[in-house]
């Protein structure tokens, strides 16, 4: 009898200790009244539709301008994570499609104090079950507590007006990016500070680009010659072809005081000066853009 007395404590004592270690389901969400979408930048260099998860963080899609079509995923967090983890990615039917099963989507994986990323192809993937009306859901084990599983989830409830918008704004998007005009040589007519055809297109690119993109943090201006005309006159004008791009980036809007000027004439020449070509190639100005 009592070592039937002992089991019976033993058993109950091995429930409850297992009861007591079963993870606990942390849910963030937001209400069906409460899901709001954003387009929350909306430029010809970038594309962001922002979403609210309710004591979480926001869920941010973003797309920027370049060559090729791109997508990223971010999930900023409120809490970031204290160490490695994986988050596993969900999409969630809605309550009307019972008995339809959960797709996972990706493994996201969570970095000690950095919001999780998807690249291109899962964060269209969220956006076309979105679309559908299901819920992009993160799991994890909470990093903070050893009893917490956590599972944020994304509400398509208002998606389908903002993400049409969203769409527009990437067709909208620039065909270059930064990069693509961070550094940049610009050519000119033979003893004139008249930009060939060419380069001249391309400048307005770049004050197009500068317009929209207020990261920029300064331009370098440096100009150039070849070698014909005395070495002063030469001087003078790379400088006035300097002075006449940075007259242009500021009539475009980019502060005067962001912008650097030199001229250096006939030196550092980066070809010959026997024939023409080759001259062309020296008469130039070379212009560097810096982000912070």
């Amino acid at each position: 009898m009592q070592m039937r007395s002992i089991i019976i404590a033993l058993t109950g004592l091995l429930t409850a200790t297992n009861v007591a270690a079963a993870p606990q389901l942390r849910q963030y969400s937001a209400a069906i009244e409460d899901s709001a979408w954003q387009l929350s930048k909306n430029t010809p260099v970038e594309c962001q539709l922002q979403h609210t998860i309710p004591r979480f963080g926001q869920a941010i899609f973003r797309s920027v301008a370049s060559k090729g079509l791109n997508m990223a995923f971010e999930l900023q967090m409120l809490r970031l994570p204290d160490n490695y983890a994986l988050a596993q990615v969900l999409s969630v039917p809605p309550a009307w499609r019972a008995g339809e099963p959960s797709k996972a989507i990706a493994n996201m994986k969570l970095l000690k104090q950095y919001n999780g990323e998807l690249p291109k192809k899962a964060a269209w993937t969220l956006l076309t079950e979105l679309e559908q009306g299901f819920s992009p859901s993160f799991y994890f084990n909470d990093w903070y507590s050893p009893y917490d599983k956590v599972v944020a989830a994304i509400n398509p409830v208002q998606f389908t007006a903002r993400f049409a918008e969203f769409n527009q704004c990437i067709a909208a998007l620039l065909p270059y990016s930064f990069d693509d005009i961070a550094f940049t040589v610009l050519n000119y007519e033979s003893e004139s500070d008249e930009l060939s055809r060419e380069s001249s297109r391309r400048l307005q690119q770049i004050a197009e680009y500068l317009k929209y993109d207020q990261d920029i943090d300064y331009v370098e201006i440096q100009g150039y010659s070849d070698s014909y005309g005395g070495r002063w006159m030469n001087e003078q004008l790379s400088i006035k072809r300097a002075e006449k791009v940075k007259s242009f980036f500021v009539a475009a809007g980019l502060s005067a005081d962001k912008v650097q000027v030199a001229g250096f004439g006939e030196r550092r020449h980066i070809a010959p000066n026997q024939l023409a070509i080759e001259r062309k190639k020296n008469r130039r100005v070379v212009l560097q853009l810096s982000k912070p």
